[in-house]
């Protein structure tokens, strides 16, 4: 029998290796980003179009290749970080596996340019599909400059796997958030399809989130500090107030790696236990110091995970330090009841002599007295008893059998009518045929037996088809705010917001003044109560970033399924009698009743035969 096992060819083996460290575009700016900071660059940037599919350049001031380390740096396992195992150990620099730039320049078209300060000129490489097809001597600032063309040229199936451009993106965003924030000492941008999208200088931490996730992120952050023998904490948590529907702004970094760990997180959300409404996520930018033997980078192909020595010690420490900072700055309250909060000392007025407050009395003051006039000399008088006292009681008089008056005559102001969650209609003859269980379901009576409605999801299909009805026909009606309300994203969020603006307005909603960093609204759909609008626009906003569709039908479509989640009626809440009928008859009027927009049940039916059962 023939032997079977072979050894894989060079170009497969970079494919194959391809697959762990390219998974898409944003994987290929990780590593060209991280290659530049090690090569320590302070001022770097991006370059993408259409979303890092044609091309993804990285540009920086490091200090460069000479020829052989230009051309050694393609081949597998070929890196300046390691010489020996123990290495592993003591890692503090990014990349150190040797297998990033072979791995892409498998699977796309590279050119690089690189040249060190010593040298006159530097040198040009061209790589298609691990093949290089040009050497040459070029002119070249210092630094290094490589560009990736055509992602996946020569593996069509994992193209045809990429997302949208616009989900595409998001991820080159956020991969580029990850080292900018890790990274305040070096100056980033971002250039896509040939418009500047960041521009990030050099800043202390906390002007460098400001930077990147907009000017209304500066009043939300509370400083956190620690510095322990184990470990040094340094960063911000977002005030409670502030807290949001998605996990989106919650960052780790860990020597200046940003890392994912649900057990750190949940010591922050430990720290935050009673602060938070139910739902919501606090937000984080902390950097954690620790020795770099006590970690394991090397656990994980995209290196986002690691594994700590000891992570009870680092838990009670983190949890701990985000607790004192929340209770430092007076946001999470202090258990004691015999300290008077008035009376806390500011903490610029540490080392500050108190003096006893100044006690002014005015010994003239009179409260029988006239108001003074302006000018003249003071006199006091005393109000009298007008003469005429008894005209107050004209009309009170008592009847001639001195009996009182019976009021006949008299009318009260009638009580204000608040409006109920839905229109009321007049009594049907069906009025006492629903009732609602535990205030989350809706029975109903039918001829065969009975049906039971989920009311969450049933008010869901009934808000979706009538969101889309509005935004295809045009002629959603909107109710004017008393007062403009002015909401605050990030510039990424911002794009997402101007894209769907005018399908917006379709539903109702009016937009006064439109901005990169804020938008103001001065009216709404009818059905959208002023406090939703923020929770309604944060959803619709997340959605879009998980779930971005090119169709324009289709982008429609993802807008009143968000508005109808966001603004249907909960689970647990409970439902007047007209309510219930409302949600009934509404729900039968749909095109498609069975289901929820998310395709899931909306009621179910039980016979009178089923019932029949349970009883024999």
């Amino acid at each position: 029998m023939s032997d079977v096992i072979q050894l894989l060819p060079d170009h497969v083996a970079n494919q194959i290796a391809a697959g762990e460290v390219v998974q898409r575009p944003s994987s290929v700016v990780k590593e060209l980003l991280e290659n530049a900071i090690d090569a320590g660059a302070d001022v770097i940037k991006l370059i993408v179009k259409d979303a890092g599919k044609t091309l993804i350049q990285v540009i920086d001031n490091g200090k460069g290749m000479s020829v052989t380390d230009a051309r050694l740096s393609f081949e597998r396992h070929a890196t300046s970080k390691i010489r020996n195992a123990d290495d592993l150990f003591q890692l503090n620099t990014k990349g150190f596996r040797g297998e990033a730039l072979a791995s892409i320049a498998a699977i796309a078209h590279v050119e690089l340019k690189t040249k060190q300060e010593v040298d006159d000129v530097g040198t040009s490489i061209v790589i298609e599909g691990s093949e290089v097809t040009s050497q040459d001597v070029v002119v070249t600032p210092k630094g290094t400059s490589i560009s990736v063309k055509n992602l996946f040229f020569n593996m069509p199936a994992r193209r045809n796997f990429l997302k949208s451009n616009t989900v595409e993106l998001r991820h080159i965003i956020d991969e580029f958030h990850r080292v900018a924030l890790a990274h305040p000492n070096i100056s980033f941008s971002l250039f896509n399809n040939g418009s500047e999208t960041f521009n990030l200088p050099v800043s202390n931490y906390r002007q460098r989130i400001v930077n990147i996730f907009g000017n209304k992120t500066n009043e939300k952050l509370v400083p956190v500090e620690e510095d322990t023998e184990v470990l040094k904490i340094s960063g911000f948590v977002g005030k409670p107030e502030f807290a949001k529907k998605t996990r989106g702004e919650q960052y780790f970094f860990v020597n200046n790696r940003f890392i994912k760990s649900a057990y750190l997180n949940h010591a922050i959300l430990s720290a935050f236990e009673g602060l938070l409404k139910t739902g919501t996520h606090p937000s984080y930018f902390l950097n954690l110091k620790v020795n770099p033997q006590t970690i394991d980078i090397n656990i994980h192909p995209t290196k986002t995970e690691i594994k700590f020595d000891d992570e009870h010690t680092l838990y009670a420490i983190l949890r701990s330090a985000v607790k004192h900072s929340l209770g430092q700055f007076n946001i999470a309250p202090v258990l004691d009841f015999e300290r008077d909060a008035t009376l806390d000392t500011p903490y610029n007025k540490n080392n500050v002599g108190t003096s006893p407050p100044k006690i002014e009395v005015d010994s003239n003051f009179n409260p029988f007295q006239e108001a003074k006039p302006k000018h003249g000399r003071q006199t006091t008088t005393f109000k009298q008893t007008p003469d005429n006292w008894d005209s107050l009681y004209v009309g009170l008089e008592s009847k001639s059998n001195g009996e009182p008056s019976d009021f006949s005559e008299l009318t009260f102001e009638s009580e204000e009518k608040t409006s109920a969650l839905f229109e009321e209609n007049e009594t049907s003859d069906t009025a006492n045929s629903t009732f609602q269980l535990h205030n989350k379901y809706i029975i109903s009576a039918i001829k065969s037996g009975m049906l039971v409605i989920d009311q969450h999801r049933a008010h869901q299909r009934i808000l979706y088809e009538d969101f889309l009805k509005d935004i295809t026909v045009k002629e959603g009606v909107s109710q004017q705010l008393l007062f403009p309300l002015e909401l605050h994203f990030s510039s990424q969020e911002m794009e997402i917001v101007k894209h769907l603006q005018q399908d917006l307005e379709h539903t109702g909603f009016v937009f006064s003044n439109v901005t990169d960093e804020s938008i103001e609204i001065k009216g709404v759909p009818v059905t959208v109560p002023e406090s939703e609008i923020s929770i309604i626009l944060e959803q619709l906003i997340s959605d879009v970033q998980n779930e971005v569709p090119d169709a324009n039908f289709s982008a429609t479509d993802l807008l009143a399924k968000s508005m109808a989640k966001s603004l249907a009626i909960k689970t647990g809440q409970s439902l007047q009698k007209d309510e219930q009928e409302h949600i009934v008859n509404k729900l039968f009027a749909c095109k498609e009743p069975n289901v929820s927009p998310t395709n899931r049940v909306t009621f179910i039916t039980v016979g009178t035969d089923e019932l029949d059962k349970k009883f024999i």
